[in-house]
């Protein structure tokens, strides 16, 4: 079960949303401090946010500091916000600071659970995305097959002094892997 993040201040619209959302694991925030607590907690790869939060429950200015405040903490979670029929330009500008997408208050079920479903869809195609240009990625240590505890740290000290401006001396017997530590240092 995915798990989302709901973060609105109303009570009445939390219980219609956890109603309309019984598929999924809803986790509920009323404020920006609880938005940032639920999405470390959890880690929800969706999160519905209302750009009317206190204590600007009136405007916009909390919701959006919530809105940079989460996708700089998780710049993969998809952010949708719920907003007014009123205010379609503040949500326009959400989603130019990042927001996946936007949901006009009163919803429409469907259409909810339409863009619901294509921001979980994105998400996974991007972790998988990523994870397969992890794969095929090539690390400096290709090439060095080994058990030994002895060796794993010196990768580890290998892979520390590479990305600092240091004179490193490599020696060692024939044989024993000098050239590839080497080119991974370089």
């Amino acid at each position: 079960m995915e798990t989302l993040l709901l973060v609105e201040d109303d009570v009445g619209l939390q219980k219609q949303l956890r109603w309309q959302l019984e598929g999924f694991s809803l986790q509920v925030a009323g404020c920006r401090s609880e938005a940032i607590a639920c999405l470390r907690r959890f880690e929800p790869k969706v999160v519905l946010l209302d750009l009317g939060l206190p204590p600007d429950a009136d405007g916009v200015s909390e919701g959006l500091k919530t809105l940079q405040e989460l996708l700089d903490l998780v710049p993969t979670t998809k952010v949708i916000v719920l907003t007014g029929n009123t205010d379609r330009e503040n949500a326009v500008r959400a989603v130019a600071l990042g927001a996946y997408d936007f949901c006009q208050k009163p919803f429409e079920p469907q259409v909810l659970a339409l863009i619901l479903e294509r921001a979980l869809a994105l998400h996974r195609l991007e972790a998988e995305n990523s994870s397969l240009k992890t794969l095929q990625t090539p690390t400096p240590l290709q090439g060095i097959l080994t058990h030994d505890p002895v060796m794993q740290q010196l990768c580890k000290t290998v892979k520390r002094v590479a990305t600092s401006e240091v004179t490193v001396l490599v020696h060692g017997e024939s044989g024993t892997g000098k050239e590839l530590f080497a080119r991974a240092t370089h």
